[in-house]
């Protein structure tokens, strides 16, 4: 357990979960392996589902789990550097939303990032598992059905924020923590559902980038 100020370890928790949330997997994986901007690809968004448009379904699950990985790593990082009586937990939720946040505007690419799906999955199965797991679940079920990923995570979130909030046993600011990254995410989405409102929005494909 830390011995750090309270004031020091909720700083704390911001910088490391907005550091580790900035960090643009996406860009940079395109980047090497490719040579390509995966801004100037598909919708322009630097998550997995754009990068599975270049064609490269294997550095679209490496970018899913590396986003992941930054809002579920942050949680538990400061998880365990918090005390007891700081409710670890909660002050992990925390960092875990400015990892979301990082993601969503990094400072690196002018505030100008990705939508938050993988690393909101992360950092809510980081806060409690089983809610997570029902986020997972209703991601997949609606994507296999659909194939429509941005309708998957609209549902999966309003999922998630409902069964955090009546079914898991969450504090105040868990369930916060939770609603407000499932809010930011769906404000993301919002030319997504545009696009889903008139039937124009993409499938998911496997295949090369679309022409």
């Amino acid at each position: 357990m830390s011995d750090l100020p309270s004031s020091t370890l909720y700083i704390l928790a911001v910088a490391v979960g907005y550091g580790l949330g900035s960090l643009p997997f996406g860009l940079i994986l395109t980047r090497l392996f490719t040579n390509m901007d995966i801004r100037t690809i598909g919708s322009g968004n630097i998550g997995a589902t754009n990068v599975l448009r270049t064609g490269r379904p294997e550095l679209a699950l490496a970018t899913l789990l590396l986003d992941g990985g930054k809002g579920g790593i942050a949680v538990l990082i400061i998880a365990a550097l918090a005390s007891e009586d700081l409710a670890g937990k909660d002050i992990g939720a925390i960092a875990g939303f400015a990892a979301v946040a990082g993601h969503c505007f990094p400072v690196w690419l002018r505030f100008k990032g990705g939508k938050g799906v993988a690393s909101a999955i992360a950092t809510i199965c980081a806060i409690n598992f089983l809610t997570g797991l029902m986020m997972i679940a209703c991601w997949l079920v609606v994507a296999a059905l659909f194939r429509i990923s941005s309708l998957a995570a609209l549902i999966s979130f309003f999922c998630a924020a409902g069964f955090g909030y009546f079914y898991a046993s969450l504090s105040d600011i868990q369930i916060g923590v939770i609603l407000v990254i499932s809010a930011l995410s769906i404000a993301r989405h919002h030319a997504n559902i545009r696009r889903l409102v008139t039937g124009q929005e993409t499938r998911i494909s496997f295949g090369k980038k679309d022409g």
